[in-house]
């Protein structure tokens, strides 16, 4: 007899680093239901994105490719419509597919690009718009335009179905108190007076915080995005539950822990700053970090430098520098979203039980990328490679398996084998030239051979260390190092992360180390090499 094709609840947050989890050993963090699911599968313990921001990993985890292959480099690039996905192989091979809340495979805004065409020298012919880029533009119509705030100002507007895939949409665009999508019409029709409610202008006080990226938010629980993506979630669950023989894929997706911090209700003092413990990684000094960026991010706090702003360009927007309060700030309210989502889950997970579905239903849950959260003194994301950021959980809970139920895995796993991994669960074969590893071996044999190295790629992220232009980075990660590479710069990082986990030692310059600088170089090449793509196929060699 056939086995049965499993269901998959697909759980992903937004920018919540591996270690923000019971689970995952934080001794604060007060997380049942998700320990509850971890202990009835396996978690990896060492699974890092392909790109540390929000949309070049999310097309990674829906592709299966590498964002330097899928296309979407940075935000701000759409997913081409063209691309096929995992949804969109397991809808084919007759699986329901759904997406409950956070997508951002699309703009959330239409803002003018950073970077414009070089300029035109005078009394040189300059070609047409279309013909000013060396590759046209996409993106310019309706089709590009799904989670764009200005398409949902008209209350006409709906999802153009299937979407990636998703034959079934609930949407919730940005984050904090401020999100917008199909939660925001949901909001308004549960209370016609929610518009007073968001944002900074009129929040609660605080008295006490000083953080920049949080506040004390007038929307209650019952109006919160986290508890949209649950009800909706548990609603999907229940249409799916009509019509069991058919299996399910759910994308549920939740657009915190990610800032502005904003937990509504009781979760924003279910953690006190004062009694948060700062990360081992929030480095006091003295300079044992050889690093020009954390140099400059520390500069801009203190004072004593201008952050760097390009002529022309779009200010500075992400990691920046943060004194002991305010790092203790943004952990304790990181919590209380963390906190709230897990109450969610117990909900959701309450309801696959309700509904006999958690018999058949592989739970996975992960993040689009971390969080510094305190460490060496910064907050939010960047590109510097430290482990907070790039390094986020992945347990994977599968009904059928119970001699998996509460063993991790130290291996080295990523973004890059989520599709593969779920197709191979499934039993659809993945389309031509998806990258990455299915890990049903590993999955199921902790001893079994992997890969021992992993590469991590960056683009278009601004740091003050480039005072003009982008930042290109590269970053390899095996067993024991990781060694990251920047474009336009003279200096580098390598660490032992088995002698000194928390990357304060920076061996880049150290001579007893040049032989291994030299070595995971050539192997940070080889892996560059082995993603190139290979579409599309050529019809004959020469």
């Amino acid at each position: 007899m056939r086995e049965r094709r499993p269901n998959f609840l697909f759980v992903i947050t937004d920018q919540q680093r591996a270690d923000h989890l019971g689970c995952y050993g934080h001794r604060q963090l007060r997380t049942p239901s998700i320990d509850a699911i971890a202990a009835r599968g396996v978690r990896m313990d060492r699974h890092y994105v392909a790109m540390p921001i929000c949309m070049p990993n999310r097309a990674t985890i829906v592709t299966g490719r590498m964002p330097s292959t899928h296309g979407v480099r940075h935000n701000g690039i759409e997913l081409p419509l063209d691309a096929v996905t995992l949804p969109e192989l397991l809808s084919d091979a007759g699986y329901r597919t759904a997406l409950v809340g956070k997508s951002h495979l699309q703009n959330f805004t239409q803002v003018p690009e950073q970077y414009g065409p070089e300029p035109v020298p005078e009394g040189w012919h300059a070609g047409g718009p279309a013909l000013r880029s060396a590759r046209r533009r996409y993106g310019d119509e309706a089709g590009y335009r799904q989670e764009d705030a200005d398409s949902w100002s008209d209350p006409a507007f709906r999802m153009r179905l299937p979407y990636y895939g998703f034959q079934h949409v609930d949407l919730v665009t940005r984050h904090g108190d401020r999100c917008g999508g199909d939660y925001l019409r949901w909001a308004r029709e549960r209370d016609p007076a929610f518009a007073t409610l968001p944002g900074r202008d009129q929040a609660l006080p605080a008295p006490g915080f000083t953080t920049r990226e949080g506040w004390r938010t007038r929307v209650p629980e019952s109006l919160h995005s986290t508890t949209f993506v649950a009800e909706r979630t548990i609603e999907r669950l229940r249409d799916f539950a009509r019509t069991p023989d058919s299996p399910f894929f759910l994308y549920c997706s939740f657009p915190d822990p990610h800032h502005p911090w904003t937990p509504p209700g009781r979760f924003w003092d279910a953690y006190r700053p004062e009694d948060v413990a700062l990360p081992d990684a929030y480095w006091n000094g003295p300079a044992r970090l050889d690093h020009p960026a954390l140099d400059a991010y520390r500069d801009q706090r203190d004072g004593t430098a201008p952050a760097p702003v390009r002529p022309g360009s779009i200010p500075i927007r992400g990691a920046y520098a943060c004194d002991r309060r305010e790092a203790q700030e943004a952990i304790a309210l990181t919590f209380g979203m963390i906190s709230m989502i897990d109450e969610a889950m117990g909900r959701i997970d309450g309801t696959l039980a309700e509904l006999g579905l958690d018999r058949d239903t592989v739970i996975v849950y992960t993040s689009d990328h971390g969080d510094y959260m305190g460490d060496h003194q910064l907050l939010l994301k960047s590109s510097l490679h430290f482990q907070g950021l790039v390094r986020t959980p992945f347990v994977w809970a599968d009904p059928a398996r119970p001699d998996q139920h509460g063993t991790s895995r130290s291996q080295l796993t990523g973004a890059i084998d989520v599709a593969r991994t779920v197709l191979e669960r499934a039993r659809v074969a993945p389309a031509d030239g998806m990258q990455g590893q299915a890990l049903g071996e590993l999955l199921h044999d902790p001893g079994a051979a992997t890969r021992d190295a992993l590469l991590i790629e960056d683009e278009e992220h601004r740091t003050p260390a480039w005072r003009a232009g982008r930042g290109r980075v590269r970053t390899l990660v095996t067993e024991r190092h990781r060694l990251t590479l920047y474009a336009g710069t003279d200096w580098g990082e390598l660490y032992d992360l088995a002698d000194d986990p928390l990357e304060l030692d920076n061996l880049w310059d150290d001579a007893n180390a040049a032989a291994l600088r030299a070595g995971l170089t050539e192997r940070l090449l080889r892996e560059m090499i082995d993603t190139v793509d290979v579409l599309p196929r050529p019809t004959r060699f020469a």
